[in-house]
């Protein structure tokens, strides 16, 4: 698999976030990608469930994205060191840090995600 097709797949995954566009972000995942965000919390497996995950994670923001500030690519996935920030519906205003890896299948989507990175330091700015 071509880098440039992982490159387009990690541009795709966090430019929908950025945009907090639901269905753009959901579709790209493979229809039975599956999502570790963060690690150790349950598996989420499929486009219904990553669309529920979605809402519940931007629900609390007026805006919020993550930015990649590093992208490493190796065979069909990569590792992407990245910032988050957000406004809250509240106006506060959210910084936190993070790692994702993806596996990307042929057809240029999302099968398997780790998110490294710990919710309750994002929470607790809120």
């Amino acid at each position: 698999m071509s880098p440039e097709v992982i490159a387009k797949a990690v541009k795709e995954y966090f430019a929908a976030l950025r945009a907090m566009d639901q269905q753009a972000w959901v579709n790209t995942f493979a229809e039975d990608g599956i999502s570790h965000d963060p690690v150790g919390a349950p598996a989420i497996n499929g486009h219904q469930k990553l669309g529920e995950f979605f809402q519940t994670i931007t629900a609390p923001f007026k805006e919020v994205g993550l930015t990649e500030d590093h992208v490493f690519i190796a065979g069909n996935s990569a590792a992407v060191k990245w910032t988050g920030r957000g406004t809250s519906k509240q106006g506060r205003a959210v910084h936190f840090e993070g790692i994702d890896t993806l596996t990307v299948n042929e057809a240029g989507k999302i099968e398997l995600l780790y998110s490294y990175w710990n919710p309750a330091e994002m929470v607790a700015q809120l």
